[in-house]
């Protein structure tokens, strides 16, 4: 995922995403963590490092893919492999929720944060053909506590009959969620916009708006 990146701003320095990365305090004036976080074993760490490494108003940016991606293959494979083996191991990423990841922001102390989140369906002729896909993307299975017992094939025979029936659309292809997940949060400076003082407005909402005020009841 860095080479787009690397490719748009030639003269960016590119580095690993590592748990301790490879910054310096206050050396960046923009940061872009690309489709990596939710891959870290830490997101919290990674965004608090980015917020330390911008300069006063520098800019941090990160892309992620969200909570509801990949839930149709999340769901498939667990119904299946509580059917065939009675328990479950883990299979898909755990992702955060748009809520949870603006959260982080604040935690990072970065000014003016954003969250916001685009979700785009993909259709697959069959389960081969979703995971082709994820390894190429980088996505397959990278967590520590997987199972490391041979999968037996009937798992994902019966994993794809589930996904067909539940989640496939009218030419029977596959459904699969990528949620995108776009973060923005600004190194605090003293040039920065505040809001106001509770109490400190010169004008009424209603005179704003142009229309009567009323009085809630209790």
């Amino acid at each position: 995922w860095a080479d787009p990146w690397a490719a748009a701003f030639p003269e960016a320095r590119v580095i690993e995403d590592t748990d301790v990365l490879d910054l310096s305090v206050q050396s960046c004036d923009l940061i872009i963590h690309a489709l990596a976080l939710h891959c870290a074993n830490d997101p919290v760490g990674q965004i608090i490092q980015c917020a330390r490494n911008l300069r006063p108003d520098g800019l941090f940016i990160a892309i992620c893919f969200g909570g509801q991606t990949l839930q149709e293959l999340r769901s498939s494979l667990a119904t299946a492999e509580s059917q065939i083996t009675g328990g479950l191991s883990p299979r898909v990423l755990p992702m955060a929720d748009l809520q949870d990841l603006g959260a982080l922001l604040q935690r990072a102390n970065l000014a003016l944060p954003v969250a916001d989140s685009a979700v785009q369906t993909a259709a697959y002729p069959n389960l081969n053909a979703l995971m082709r896909d994820l390894r190429a993307m980088g996505e397959s299975n990278a967590m520590t506590d997987r199972s490391r017992r041979f999968t037996p094939r009937s798992l994902f025979q019966s994993a794809e009959a589930i996904y067909k029936t539940e989640f496939a659309n009218s030419d029977e292809k596959l459904l699969a969620t990528f949620e995108q997940i776009f973060l923005t949060g600004w190194a605090p400076d003293e040039t920065q916009q505040k809001p106001l003082r509770p109490g400190s407005a010169k004008m009424r909402l209603a005179d704003a708006l142009g229309v009567a005020e009323h009085n809630l009841k209790d």
